[in-house]
């Protein structure tokens, strides 16, 4: 028998990294008292600065080691002259208006993890004019710009409406930020336009290392363009016609590469590293016993060195990252983790089980011919013992391979699933109750057994083949979209929700339902913005800085904003199980806000949250490790999202009838619920 669909895609996705990643321009912290000058520029004296001097022509090129935004979110990749004055304000929301905006081409080489630009510069750019040379005179002063990385999310090809920039680059942009320093300027190169030859700019960073503040000196600026490299001191004025303005990888973000190591060496690097940066390592409940963690795996380690044995190695890790309670927590090695899923999840005795509410333990799929179906076993049958054990002291002992986990219940349901896998040839003695009320035992002895095994699992219906986002009519007049996705074209996502809404708006539904099961992460998007006017206040993500040795904020507190285009309908529910993880239960979340939204589930969302793109190791053997490093926090401290999920208010019972229906009891329940609050 061949492992079919649904267990190969059991397989991808315990390999499958999700990301809750910021998709925006991160913004930072701190004020300024100057104000820019909204207006548009007008011409200076004598006219425009004379064009034969200074820069015309921009180029640059690209290399980058974590590929999360430019292979898997955009599509319609660019480059775009970005004004700074957000930075030059210290306003984080400070919005990037549509008349400054000068894109430019990019060339994005996706299996070299690299790209080249172009960018022509306008004759009159419209950026903010800000004085900037400290001198406590009235000037118009200069515009100041960088280039980055601007792919297009949604709507037209400029950042506007509800695909706004606000503050200012960080990611892939040609100045280089401290994000423990509120992505404090450190270097790069910035771009500079001057009215005239009359204005000055900053020639240093002066004693207190920070740009655009009191104690920076100052040096003359031509008229016209220039380019400054903040790289040198003092800083150097480039005035040729075309000019290199290279992109930069932030470190933090670039993919901590220690495959070079040995094993324990870099076994050792990464344990420094994510005893120290792991999201949750000060959070009492979330983080292992450090000490003790090492103790156990660290001569793990240097057997398989002494073996040379990725095997060993990989096993040894596998051991580290079951200490975690965090399933963003992963690990990931071409071969031999499909070797290792199949060894636990290929063999078993022939059924499957869930565990209801009410603790009882029911048989939902007995294979024909196998171990259990000889025995006598069937569908509906209770179980009682295994081994001797009670079934719940059964299950409690059993260690999935899937985990770790954040959640209890995500844990008791993997424990179930794998109550009945065991090594090819293993005997195990089980005692049911058979639907009648008869007591029975019986030897079981585990062969191949994949049809069981896929007959609970939770991505039973997955299809990898599936849009981002589909959507219909339902014969009841409720609209049904199914966010499939937050890991796929992003921009391609938006579009199809917003056509569903459309879609349900022109066709008179009576309400609508929401679907985020079996959407595994990536970047959230805020689509709740459609049907509400009022910000929804989210989590603030934080991450370790090594010069304070605690975590930090990044940026500003998430907000999803209302949308430009706006939806309304009489009666809303959101559907979610343990299956939405990540930047899913971010959205889920901005959705459970919307007025008169109804949340119903067996389950709550899977409680993984937390920012992982900064969390990426690759060991040696080819092994990649996955930790999470942001958090998500509320004001008062509570930990967001992360071990808790967004719960249902309407509890759809997990009992005999529901396990045993074969149909989706969660819409059903919805339909019914919505219909009821339409008093049909």
């Amino acid at each position: 028998m061949k492992p079919n669909k649904t267990f190969w895609i059991a397989l991808i996705l315990v390999l499958l990294a999700t990301t809750a990643c910021r998709v925006s321009l991160p913004n930072s912290l701190s004020t300024q008292t100057q104000q820019p000058t909204s207006a548009l520029p007008s011409l200076p004296q004598g006219g425009l600065p004379d064009s034969s001097e200074g820069p015309v022509l921009l180029r640059g090129s690209l290399n980058y080691t974590n590929d999360f935004v430019t292979e898997i979110y955009y599509v319609e990749h660019a480059v775009g002259l970005i004004d700074l004055t957000g930075f030059v304000l210290r306003d984080q929301e400070w919005e990037l208006p549509v008349k400054s905006q000068v894109l430019g081409y990019m060339d994005l080489n996706a299996d070299a993890n690299s790209a080249t630009y172009m960018l022509s510069l306008p004759a009159l750019p419209l950026g903010e004019f800000n004085d900037v040379d400290q001198d406590l005179a009235a000037e118009q002063g200069v515009q100041v710009f960088a280039v980055a990385y601007s792919p297009n999310l949604s709507g037209g090809p400029f950042s506007e409406g509800d695909d706004r920039s606000l503050g200012w680059p960080s990611f892939f942009a040609s100045i280089k930020a401290d994000p423990e320093n509120k992505d404090e300027i450190t270097g790069g190169r910035l771009l500079v336009w001057s009215p005239d030859d009359q204005q000055n700019f900053p020639s240093g960073f002066g004693d207190d290392g920070l740009l655009f503040t009191a104690d920076d000196p100052s040096a003359p600026l031509p008229a016209g363009y220039s380019v400054i490299d903040l790289d040198q001191s003092p800083f150097t004025v480039i005035r040729d016609r075309e000019v290199d303005l290279n992109l930069y990888e932030p470190d933090d973000v670039a993919i901590k590469d220690f495959s070079a190591m040995s094993y324990t060496a870099a076994f050792d690097k990464m344990f420094e590293t994510v005893k120290k940066e792991y999201a949750f390592t000060d959070i009492p409940g979330k983080a292992p016993d450090w000490d003790a963690l090492y103790d156990q795996v660290a001569p793990l380690v240097q057997q398989a060195e002494s073996q040379n044995s990725a095997e060993a190695y990989y096993d040894a890790l596998r051991l580290f990252t079951y200490a975690f309670k965090d399933g963003h927590v992963s690990l990931n090695a071409e071969g031999l983790t499909g070797q290792a899923y199949s060894m636990a999840a290929a063999f078993g005795y022939g059924f499957a089980a869930r565990e209801l509410d009410d603790g009882r333990v029911i048989v939902v799929f007995v294979a024909p011919g196998g171990p259990a179906a000889q025995a006598g076993l069937r569908v509906g049958d209770e179980l009682l013992q295994m081994n001797g054990q009670a079934i719940a002291d059964a299950i409690s002992a059993v260690q999935p391979f899937t985990a770790p986990f954040s959640t209890d219940f995500a844990l008791r349901y993997e424990q179930v699933r794998f109550l009945s896998r065991a090594p090819e040839g293993t005997r195990a003695r089980l005692v049911w109750r058979a639907a009648g009320g008869a007591q029975r035992s019986a030897e079981l002895t585990a062969g191949l057994d994949i049809d069981t095994f896929d007959a609970t699992s939770p991505y039973q219906n997955y299809d990898p083949n599936a849009l981002p986002v589909d959507f219909t009519i339902l014969p009841s007049n409720l609209g049904y979209v199914r966010v499939n996705s937050n890991y796929d074209d992003l921009g391609l996502l938006v579009r199809l929700f917003e056509r569903a809404l459309q879609t349900f708006e022109l066709n008179e539904v009576d309400g609508v339902i929401i679907d985020m099961r079996l959407n595994f992460g990536g970047a959230p998007l805020g689509l709740a913005g459609n049907l509400t006017d009022e910000k929804i206040l989210m989590g603030q993500l934080e991450y370790y800085s090594d010069a304070t040795g605690q975590f930090e904020p990044e940026g500003l507190r998430d907000k999803v904003y209302p949308s430009v285009k706006q939806f309304r309908f009489d009666s809303l529910a959101l559907l979610v199980d343990q299956t939405c993880y990540s930047a899913c239960e971010i959205e889920a979340y901005a959705f459970s806000q919307v007025p008169g939204m109804l949340v119903i589930g067996q389950y709550p969302t899977a409680g993984v949250e937390a920012e992982v793109s900064r969390g990426q190791f690759t060991l040696p053997e080819g092994i990649e490790l996955q930790v999470p490093t942001g958090r998500f926090l509320l004001p008062d401290g509570s930990v967001f999202l992360e071990g808790a999920g967004v719960q249902p208010a309407l509890d759809v019972p997990i009992d005999e009838a529901s396990v045993l229906s074969g149909e989706d009891v969660v819409l059903q329940a919805a339909e019914e619920a919505l219909l009821n609050i339409n008093g049909q």
